[in-house]
């Protein structure tokens, strides 16, 4: 199940259960709710549904990830930053973990729910507007940091 990301946080494979449940607000904006299949946790997203159109009963693999650059390709630098393995809309500069990929959006985690006495917790992610939440064990996303940057890249 890796993903290739040398700097993937978390990755499963969720099965999407309902899309809009709540209702649509947006013309090309819609949320689903899934399931994962191997680390039980639920994930609510909002997607482009004219760039990822998708429909109750697909699987989709998610990778959250800090950096798009691919394991073992060694073109870190001296202080190990992967600035020239930087996504980049012209196309210059190197091809990362993104091409393995159908979805990819750049944001933020900002915030963080529960921990503190129970197991389960809720991490909240914000992509320019399109939000996400991903709830489950602590354990499998303890390498999720508030506040840090991270890709989310979906594929099915």
């Amino acid at each position: 199940m890796s993903s290739g990301a040398k700097h993937s946080v978390f990755e499963d494979i969720f099965a999407i259960e309902d899309i809009d449940k709540g209702g649509k607000k947006f013309d090309r904006v819609s949320r689903f709710q899934a399931h994962s299949q191997n680390l039980d946790m639920d994930l609510t997203l909002d997607y482009n549904i004219e760039l990822y159109p998708l429909r109750v009963g697909d699987r989709v693999s998610l990778v959250l990830a800090t950096s798009l650059a691919k394991a073992g390709d060694g073109n870190t630098g001296d202080d190990g930053d992967d600035k020239d393995n930087a996504w980049r809309p012209d196309g210059k500069g190197k091809r990362g973990v993104e091409e393995d990929y159908d979805y990819v959006m750049h944001g933020k985690i900002y915030k963080f729910d529960g921990g503190t006495t129970s197991e389960v917790v809720t991490v909240y992610a914000s992509f320019g507007g399109l939000l996400m939440s991903l709830t489950g064990s602590f354990r499998h996303m303890s390498n999720i940091i508030l506040g840090d940057p991270v890709y989310l890249l979906l594929r099915k």
